[in-house]
């Protein structure tokens, strides 16, 4: 049995590779490099670099090498809904464009033109967002599209470079949109909406199966140990769902990074008129689960504010500033496309507030307690409408990603939804990662046993809800922001 397991996790800002020596059976985790992410505008849209991705897992691999590990397994992650094109001889024709790039704006109502929006909701159960590869296929360059003989979700691209071979990883893939949630295979009247030939995409395997070895070539020019990819949950999100701690029923989870992922993992899609309504999303998770969620705003515009500041403060030094200001006092809501990418994080949340007569944040505190005050309060308004659209009572919420580690917003998070959040791990994506690894090569039977051997692993952070002053916090901001479509965007 192999002891070493690699997870590659890679999210829009940063990547890296993350080394589990299980030959104790515990979760002995190491971090043998990490390297920046982020996409740059060049040949007229803003682009991912992922040649450069990866020669940085390259460069993992070797330090991996240089521990002394002559033989691993890898599983990659990395954001969802991007792709790549490649040419004949499997080349790239040109780096992929990233999902905040403006080019889909109006590719909605070109799809709902040919086929109504409930109609696409009912054949995939998929929330919608602009940048959905769906919406991505519809705005791709016409003749660069001709040119491509393939095209591949970002991980399924790194696995090929890996190993050879071509496949389409199931987490993943659902986040296209185009993905039959009752045929499980590509919907074919979607495809042809988007002029996409089948032949294009590669074939749909599920997480756990064995893609193969590192190309010979790769062995033959860097001193790499030998290594088994493995399909992982490649969507991170999926990843990050296995690696919730979750032990009892009725649990919900908050991946959160860059962007907050809330819901609930279910055996069945729920495909309702509300969950569209709500915009709600189905993703395919590991084993034949849904990811029922909604993707909404997480830590981008706390990350946005530090880059305005040049980095003047770390997140922790933001957060301890804000401790010293009162919370809710404004109600601004994140998800708002006006935050989606600003030219500057801080003039727009203050242009928000002045618009509306509200105090307007000036501080580095007040900025910082102003998002986070927001945040729980999206978070509570979400995890309402997820007891509304599944008939169940929540009992707890886990906050898992490196969001998890900001206590400040955990504990306002229990304030506001009044139940007992729990904290960790912040490495959540590479720990799914890992565990699906392990279920594949059989140290563990099933996803729940996982889960229950993880949570006798790590340590967590529980939150139990304190009073506030004002219970009603939630009720203005909905009446601020979810009457004007909120649940729509």
């Amino acid at each position: 049995m192999n002891n070493y397991h690699v997870a590659v996790d890679i999210g829009a800002s940063s990547g890296r590779l993350i080394l589990a020596d299980l030959s104790q059976n515990k979760l002995d985790l190491k971090e043998v490099h990490r390297f920046k992410n982020g996409f740059i505008f060049s040949a007229g849209h803003d682009r991912w670099n992922v040649t450069e991705l990866f020669n940085q897992i390259i460069v993992g691999l070797e330090k991996v090498k240089k521990l002394g590990i002559t033989n691993c397994i890898i599983g990659i992650d990395t954001w969802a809904v991007d792709y790549v094109l490649l040419d004949e001889d499997d080349q790239l024709l040109v780096e992929p464009v990233a999902y905040r790039d403006s080019r889909t704006n109006g590719a909605m109502a070109k799809v709902f033109e040919k086929v109504p929006k409930e109609i696409v909701y009912e054949k995939t159960g998929i929330q919608f967002l602009n940048f959905n590869t769906i919406f991505q296929y519809v705005s791709e360059d016409a003749e660069l599209l001709s040119k491509a003989t393939s095209s591949l979700l970002i991980p399924d691209y790194l696995a090929f470079r890996l190993t050879g071979k071509k496949c389409c990883e199931v987490t993943n893939a659902s986040t296209t949109q185009l993905l039959n949630i009752t045929d499980r295979d590509f919907d074919k009247e979607l495809l042809e909406v988007v002029g996409l030939k089948k032949e294009l995409l590669a074939d749909l395997i599920e997480s756990g199966t064995v893609i193969g070895d590192l190309r010979e070539e790769l062995m033959a020019t860097h001193d790499l140990p030998e290594c088994t990819v493995v399909a992982v949950g490649t969507h991170d999100t999926a990843s990050a769902v296995v690696g919730v701690p979750a032990t009892t029923d009725n649990w919900a989870y908050i991946s959160s990074g860059t962007w907050s992922l809330i819901g609930v993992e279910n055996q069945e899609p729920v495909v309702t008129k509300e969950g569209l309504e709500a915009n709600y999303t189905n993703e395919w998770g590991a084993y034949h689960t849904y990811r029922f969620l909604k993707n909404i705003t997480g830590m981008w515009a706390v990350q946005e504010i530090a880059r305005d500041l040049n980095y003047q403060y770390t997140y922790s030094e933001m957060a301890e500033q804000a401790y010293q200001v009162e919370p809710f006092l404004q109600y601004v809501d994140l998800n708002d496309n006006r935050f989606t990418n600003p030219d500057n994080m801080i003039a727009e949340i203050q242009d928000y507030c002045r618009e509306r007569g509200q105090i307007v944040p000036e501080t580095v505190g007040e900025l910082t307690m102003c998002v986070y005050s927001n945040l729980a309060l999206i978070y509570a308004h979400e995890w309402k409408r997820l007891e509304q659209l599944t008939g169940r009572t929540l009992d707890v919420l886990h906050i898992v990603g490196g969001g998890s580690n900001v206590e400040l917003l955990n504990q306002l998070t229990a304030d506001v939804i009044g139940k007992k959040v729990v904290a960790g791990p912040d490495e959540a994506t590479a720990i799914g990662n890992l565990l699906v690894q392990m279920i594949t090569y059989s140290r563990m039977q099933n996803l729940k046993e996982a889960r229950q051997w993880l949570a006798k692993e790590i340590d967590l952070k529980v939150y139990e809800p304190q009073p506030i002053a004002d219970r009603d916090h939630l009720k203005k901001f909905e009446e601020m922001t979810v009457s004007k479509d909120y649940n729509k965007m």
